[in-house]
């Protein structure tokens, strides 16, 4: 079963993937956790690039997490679903179709088909949406902000409507929750849609 998550930063995703995967691995399942861009030894590697380097151009952005995304399913997520295990993903191709092809205009049908070209055509069975306000979710952020984050509002609104957009193109796919509740109440409306696929 491979199963991701999404959303803004600040919106819970990284909170509910580690969740869902404690709970896989208590009902004895074995299970991949993992992250983009990232996942690999060159996956952190270019995620410094990304979030942490700096400026660059949208198209540059785009096929850096490109590059990411196929060696992170060459190397981690297809030997894992082939040994039957489960892998849950906080972020993959829906980012970048959110992020680059409609918050930056790239085109949500190119960034889409460059990503799966690169992962051959590989999906996820559920990705979990987590919807919260912008606004709110900036303010939840700890830290020191990287390079993405750093965007301006209008940036992650666009994001944000990028991610509804995607959520009502997708229905089947594409499961839209309120991440403004508490992280138990999210967390077990998530295990209720993974307790299907088992």
């Amino acid at each position: 079963m491979f199963v991701t998550f999404e959303g803004v930063d600040g919106s819970g995703k990284t909170t509910q993937a580690e969740l869902l995967a404690e709970w896989l691995r208590a009902e004895g399942r074995e299970v991949l956790s993992t992250r983009e861009p990232g996942g690999t030894a060159l996956g952190e590697r270019v995620r410094r690039l990304l979030l942490d380097g700096e400026q660059m151009g949208a198209w540059a952005e785009a096929a850096l997490f490109a590059a990411a995304r196929a060696e992170h399913v060459e190397r981690a997520i297809a030997p894992a679903l082939g040994d039957g295990s489960d892998v849950v993903c906080d972020r993959y191709l829906d980012s970048s179709v959110a992020y680059q092809g409609i918050a930056r205009g790239l085109g949500e049908q190119r960034v889409r088909e460059l990503s799966l070209i690169v992962t051959r055509g590989l999906l996820p069975e559920r990705t979990f949406l987590l919807l919260v306000d912008p606004a709110v979710a900036r303010s939840r952020a700890s830290g020191e902000r990287d390079r993405i984050e750093r965007e301006e509002d209008a940036f992650m609104e666009r994001v944000d409507a990028a991610y509804r957009q995607l959520a009502a193109h997708e229905p089947e796919r594409i499961v839209a929750l309120d991440g403004s509740r508490e992280p138990s109440v999210v967390a077990e409306e998530v295990r209720e849609h993974v307790r299907a696929l088992l």
